[in-house]
């Protein structure tokens, strides 16, 4: 049972704590506007993306009226649901003066007190008080949820940085319209290459060596393999999660057959085709992987088809892959469509194109990722980016490349070549 003075130490130590030893927080573009629902609001997201610093975030911004908690602290560790009430006490008891107004309530690793969802439901609905949490991204998937919450969430995917919020935290100002025609234009290139080479996960952003940021990205993996995907699934074969998981961060921006990964692996160490399926969701389940499956009308088609492999962050695609500037492109380029909420799919006929995707307003878009137009690759990429534009009856596709920019018009159909690392930052709609 909780004792009032300790959770009062605590209160007012984390409120120090953020206000005076927390700096500047970016602010995050997915989250620019909280949702005014009487909601729980849950970020989530793979591990080391920036989820406690979100809500360090809203208690500055509302730190008159927020409580922050920590659910990893150790005096915590015989917390219990019914203790929730003692917290509201003891935080109404420090600031009397906020009795009936309205509160914020920030609970930080808030998969450590069973029983949590039917708490933050019922003062959210009854009580005026606004609750966010975030926890493990091994147990705090939206679908993992106790039934209790289930439709009473406002569920936020927190990612790894964009390239804008990458150049904001490098002091660039991403709304300045001339930004990539001024003299900065070399700078964003720059930092370009440095963010597609180590990718967006906050922490290692900031630091200044390769060895630094080489060292925390095998770190991530190391948590991520064993706490995300050993230990929550209660994995027993090793050597197949193993094989898979090199095998699809191999195959990243590329096609991954699950039988012909079978009929490859089965004479090398034991495993059944089940395994291996339930292997590859747990993959997927964890957030480290995602996949685009082929454009078909026929949900079938769609599930017969191998799925694209995309990685979760281009930093950890470094770590157990070459040097391929165009799939690391291609990755970047998925992840920059995911975050805009866009359905995606690729496409694939007589020719292949990366990306055909459809905004909510039912209008279809096509790009085609290259790291560069020549001779001997132009007739392929541009030719399936005008396939995919011809199916879809659209008069405008776009190829992304490292730095080439041109329009063009073929077939009736206008080519527009742009920079991928401009793309990112002009054309947000």
């Amino acid at each position: 049972m909780m004792n009032k003075e300790i959770l009062k130490e605590i209160i007012v130590a984390n409120e120090n704590f953020i206000n005076n030893e927390v700096g500047t927080i970016l602010e995050r573009e997915s989250i620019i506007s909280l949702p005014k629902l009487n909601k729980v609001t849950v970020f989530y997201g793979v591990r080391r993306s920036g989820k406690t610093f979100v809500l360090f975030d809203i208690f500055k911004r509302h730190k008159d009226f927020a409580l922050y908690i920590d659910f990893e602290d150790e005096r915590l560790i015989d917390f219990e649901v019914k203790d929730f009430q003692k917290l509201k006490e003891s935080f109404l008891e420090l600031k009397p003066a906020l009795i009936g107004r309205e509160l914020f309530f920030l609970f930080d690793e808030i998969q450590n007190v069973k029983g949590w969802e039917r708490f933050s439901r019922r003062v959210v609905e009854r009580e005026n008080i606004k609750v966010f949490v975030t926890g493990s991204s091994s147990k705090m998937m939206p679908k993992e949820f106790h039934t209790s919450l289930r439709g009473r969430s406002w569920d936020i995917e927190i990612s790894p940085l964009s390239f804008r919020e990458y150049l904001r935290i490098k002091d660039l100002d991403v709304n300045d319209k001339k930004l990539v025609y001024s003299r900065k234009k070399a700078l964003v290139k720059k930092l370009f290459s440095e963010y597609l080479k180590w990718g967006g996960f906050p922490e290692v952003s900031f630091l200044d060596t390769e060895l630094e940021k080489r060292k925390v990205i095998k770190e991530y993996l190391e948590a991520m393999f064993f706490k995300d995907l050993v230990e929550r699934f209660d994995i027993s074969n090793i050597p197949l999660l193993d094989s898979l998981k090199d095998k699809v961060f191999s195959s990243f921006s590329l096609k991954l057959s699950l039988t012909a990964f079978y009929k490859q692996y089965r004479n090398k160490f034991p495993f059944s085709k089940d395994s291996l399926f339930l292997y590859s969701k747990h993959l997927l389940e964890s957030m480290l992987i995602f996949e685009v499956r082929k454009f078909s009308e026929s949900s079938y088609k769609r599930l017969r088809n191998p799925a694209k492999i995309y990685l979760v962050d281009t930093g950890i695609a470094r770590r157990v892959t070459s040097n391929d500037l165009g799939r690391l492109l291609e990755n970047v380029v998925f992840l920059e469509l995911k975050r805009r909420g866009d359905e995606i799919f690729y496409f694939e006929q007589k020719r292949e194109c990366d990306f055909i995707i459809k905004k909510d307003n039912g209008k279809w878009f096509a790009y085609q990722v290259t790291l560069d137009l020549s001779e001997e690759n132009e007739s392929r990429e541009i030719g399936g980016m005008l396939e995919a534009c011809e199916f879809l009856g659209i008069k405008e596709g776009v190829i992304l490349s490292y730095d080439e920019e041109a329009r063009r018009k073929i077939r009736g159909i206008e080519v527009n070549i742009i920079p991928v690392w401009k793309w990112l930052l002009v054309d947000a709609e």
